[in-house]
């Protein structure tokens, strides 16, 4: 590692050159899609869970790095990238929608997380709001409404665990600890459109530092439906969500 090398990624500032505006998909394998929509697409770096690209749109910069899954490890992601020089960070993923008039293949677009991890707490207490910034919001939403994307705006549960945090119950031990038991419906009858593992730490740890982030994630499953995604309709609900993703950087920049 070289001294102007950061400590997990592996990226300098002359990996960026320039890029102030981040990708950031938890998938490793979705980071190579996304810079591949864009121009002079070069691969970075690919440690652990972070692998990054660059691209560039209209001549600009633009990093693409994955963030693993949950909120430890995002949250490192934006720390680094923050320190190479990037203000905006735009989070693309999947999730399991829990509204009944949600359908698979539609997209979302967080506002604001509930946050039911532990990360963000690292950055601010709890009292304070996870939510994204209103330019971001707004670049996704067009975006989403200019490439005719059913879309729903509005509040994600974001939970460290993919089991009990979401309250499944297909698991080892087929229990779910009492704070979690019956969740789901209350997040239900508060509005939540979905759950995900990602956007509190994001927001909270952006918000409380001056940075910007939005998030957009394709529905792959409806969780009043079904658990298990369609691997079809996957790839498909993927395949909006990032140009979406990349459309809404074009009017960022």
């Amino acid at each position: 590692m070289s001294k102007a090398e950061v400590f997990h990624l592996g990226l300098t500032n002359a990996d960026l050159q320039g890029a102030t505006l981040a990708i950031v998909p938890g998938a490793p394998e979705r980071v190579r899609k996304i810079a591949e929509l864009m121009d002079n697409p070069q691969p970075l770096a690919s440690h652990r869970e972070f692998t990054s690209w660059r691209a560039e749109i209209d001549g600009q910069a633009v990093i693409v790095c994955s963030t693993g899954i949950g909120g430890p490890s995002t949250s490192i992601a934006v720390e680094e990238l923050a320190q190479l020089g990037i203000r905006t960070f735009l989070r693309i993923g999947t999730t399991g929608a829990i509204q009944p008039d949600i359908q698979v293949g539609d997209v979302l677009v967080t506002t604001g997380a509930v946050r039911l991890d532990g990360a963000s707490r690292h950055f601010a207490p709890i009292e304070f709001p996870a939510v994204a910034d209103f330019s971001c919001t707004t670049a996704l939403v067009d975006a989403a409404k200019a490439l005719g994307a059913s879309t729903h705006i509005g509040i994600t549960a974001s939970s460290d665990t993919f089991y009990s945090g979401q309250e499944r119950y297909d698991t080892y031990s087929g229990r779910v600890v009492s704070a979690f038991q019956g969740s789901l419906q209350e997040w239900q009858l508060m509005g939540v459109l979905n759950y995900e593992m990602e956007s509190a730490t994001l927001f909270t740890q952006c918000a409380s530092q001056g940075l910007r982030a939005g998030m957009i994630a394709g529905v792959i499953v409806n969780r009043t439906q079904q658990e298990i995604p369609d691997e079809s309709t996957m790839q498909n609900t993927e395949s909006m969500a990032v140009r979406i993703v990349v459309e809404a950087a074009r009017r960022l920049l």
